[in-house]
């Protein structure tokens, strides 16, 4: 597997591996009308592309075909994380996480886990701050805003 940084030419890849990752994973813990909701069919590919941009963004490829990609800013908040439907429980997750926390010069990393990704992060020593109710295109999605201390921060 190999982790690099984003650039622009992945951006419809990584916008459809979201797509059929929240179908085809999330769909288990939401119900359809949700992940129609949260992963539209429609999406704004600059907006993205800008998100992208802007934060700390890692793809993981293997043998030529993008896998897994995760992003997270400068405040430690750990914005995405999303692994491609036919390669769950490989690593994959853990890699990008791991080079996530590692970039950032911050204390504490926190993220808003799905219901799915939940047992992931406490695996990784994340604590439930709290859970929420978000609205996506006027639809409640549950999730949990979740923190970890890094033991030694940059």
């Amino acid at each position: 597997m190999i982790l690099k940084k984003y650039t622009p030419q992945y951006c419809a890849t990584l916008v459809e591996l979201f797509y059929n990752t929240v179908h085809n994973i999330n769909r288990k813990d939401y119900t359809q009308i949700q992940c129609n909701a949260w992963a539209t069919k429609t999406v704004d590919l600059e907006q993205w592309n800008t998100s992208f941009l802007k934060q700390y963004c890692i793809i993981a490829e293997i043998n030529g075909i993008i896998v897994g990609f995760g992003d997270i800013d400068k405040t430690g908040y750990l914005d995405k994380l999303f692994v491609h439907h036919n390669y769950q429980h490989k690593g994959i997750a853990s890699a990008i996480c791991d080079e996530l926390e590692k970039a950032v010069n911050t204390k504490n990393i926190t993220v808003h886990a799905s219901i799915t990704a939940k047992g992931f992060f406490e695996k990784r020593n994340y604590k439930i701050i709290k859970q929420q109710q978000v609205i996506r295109n006027g639809i409640f999605l549950k999730n949990y805003v979740m923190t970890k201390t890094k033991i030694n921060p940059l």
